[in-house]
């Protein structure tokens, strides 16, 4: 009994001293017993409270994008292109000796059929104007498009570029709802984003990703870039829209990357900004012009860096074209390319953007090293020649 008074008594003068040391510390510094009734979950009363919500937790996204598509959708046609093609009928020999001999297909007779192939496309003016692939409407003598409000209108072909595979086209109709471009800020690097087509025929099909990479190079020889996305896309998908969270127009759905080539979920979209560089300049004179210097160029190799400061870039040059440019302003194979007119070269996409960009006609003074010795010369750009359609393998 003696032992639990003396526990008992030590505990009381505990709990005092406890009390006097925390009202000795409220008057040095009012604020810490709120502090610590709050930071041990406790009012003012003594009850507990619940702990605040973290103000640290990043923002989360929306529950759903309803809206952007609602803003969004009603832009995005149906495109049906309609051609004649020319097949060849195949006949089988009966005679046994002549299938050994000849396979067993003869040629037959040359018949016609209509074929009619399936895209997207986008209204990008209250005038009319559509843009789409070009591989949607390519060699088409008939091609029909359907509105989000179910009007079928006839579309005429203002022009097409093969490197961008961009096409426009031209409905009369009126009250057209015109897409909202974003044409403030780049997409980025995991954004989300909603493809919106005509996938196997299914209209107004929408599906998400994000933007996996920017700044794809699809064909070593062309200028332009592409942006890489994971959003589902499907046959139709060609054309139609890929928008941000806002429904506004961040690229052109191109091209999927699929089964065939053992891959999923690589998808790739025409930035706005090239798609309107090439609508304005189709609507303007009928097709796009770019600069040419008539070289060819790969990565500056480490072995061939050992005249160059320790931070250089540029573009190798591997080929020149005879007659060319480049021939005529007296650039080599092998000559490493620095800069062109007042800008530096970053990589060979860089230094082809650059030129695509001038006029032909226009000089252009062009800086680099040959054999490790600096040297300078200028090139008077022509017209870039065509290139042939990027082929589009699942969409």
């Amino acid at each position: 009994m003696k032992h639990a008074a003396g526990t008992l008594a030590f505990i009381a003068r505990f709990v005092v001293l406890g009390l006097a040391a925390a009202f000795v510390i409220s008057l040095v510094w009012p604020g810490v017993g709120s502090h610590l009734r709050q930071s041990f979950g406790f009012s003012s009363t003594g009850s507990a409270v619940p702990a605040a919500p973290s103000q640290t937790g990043r923002i989360a996204g929306p529950m759903s994008y309803a809206d952007a598509v609602a803003k969004a959708a009603p832009s995005v046609v149906n495109i049906y292109a309609n051609k004649m093609v020319t097949e060849q009928a195949v006949q089988m020999y009966t005679d046994p000796v002549l299938q050994r001999l000849f396979g067993g297909r003869p040629a037959g007779p040359a018949y016609k059929r209509r074929e009619q192939s399936l895209g997207s496309g986008v209204i990008v003016s209250s005038q009319g104007y559509v843009l789409t692939n070009n591989h949607v409407i390519a060699n088409a003598d008939d091609i029909q498009v359907l509105l989000y409000d179910g009007r079928v209108a006839k579309a005429k072909v203002v022009g097409a570029d093969a490197e961008t595979d961009l096409a426009v086209l031209k409905i009369d109709a009126s009250n057209l709802p015109v897409i909202h471009i974003a044409d403030h800020t780049p997409v980025r690097t995991g954004d989300v984003v909603l493809a919106i087509g005509n996938p196997l025929g299914l209209n107004q099909t929408v599906t998400m990703g994000i933007v996996s990479a920017i700044g794809r190079q699809l064909s070593g020889a062309s200028p332009e870039d592409f942006i890489q996305t994971d959003a589902a896309i499907n046959l139709g998908n060609s054309g139609g829209a890929l928008v941000n969270t806002d429904g506004e127009l961040v690229g052109i759905n191109t091209l999927l990357i699929g089964k065939a080539a053992n891959a999923e979920g690589i998808s790739f979209a025409i930035p706005v900004s090239s798609a309107k560089r090439v609508l304005d300049q189709i609507i303007d004179t009928g097709h796009v012009v770019r600069g040419w210097m008539g070289a060819d160029y790969t990565f500056v190799p480490v072995a061939a860096d050992s005249g160059l400061p320790a931070a250089a870039r540029g573009a190798q040059v591997t080929d020149i074209y005879p007659g060319g440019p480049a021939a005529q302003a007296g650039i080599q194979p092998h000559d490493i390319l620095l800069r062109i007119g007042t800008d530096d070269i970053v990589d060979p996409a860089d230094l082809r953007r650059h030129e695509a960009a001038l006029k032909p006609g226009s000089k252009v003074e062009v800086s680099g090293i040959r054999n490790g010795t600096p040297f300078h010369t200028e090139v008077i750009l022509a017209q870039r020649p065509p290139l042939r359609p990027t082929a589009s393998l699942d969409s």
